[in-house]
């Protein structure tokens, strides 16, 4: 049995042979999908050659682009990435600027 060290110290992020933080998750996702459709593939009645095939592929497409979504982009690069892409370019202002200083009065309610 082998014995694989995953935390490398406190405080620090988890890490698995090199990849790191949602790159695993990324990574383990991605093997499951990968098996899930090849097991309805196999259940459906496509040719076993083929389930390999696309397995085989599959598998290594998702290690391949894993770990380079993890050498490029870093720990948080990926998140800060993501959320430049929901961060708006710019402002639109439709309504006059008079409407935006209108104090509301407060009601004698008794």
């Amino acid at each position: 049995m082998s014995n694989y060290n995953i935390n490398k110290g406190i405080g620090r992020t988890v890490e698995f042979k090199g990849l790191k933080a949602q790159y695993l998750f990324i990574f383990a996702g991605g093997l499951l999908g990968v098996l899930v459709l090849v097991m309805v593939m196999y259940m459906v009645g496509v040719n076993s050659y083929v389930c390999l095939f696309i397995g085989a592929g599959g598998a290594s497409l998702i290690v391949w682009q894993t770990f380079a979504l993890n050498g490029k982009y870093g720990e948080h690069g990926l998140m800060k990435v993501g959320a430049k892409k929901r961060h708006p370019k710019y402002i639109i202002c439709r309504r006059a600027v008079h409407r935006y200083l209108k104090f509301n009065t407060k009601s004698n309610a008794l």
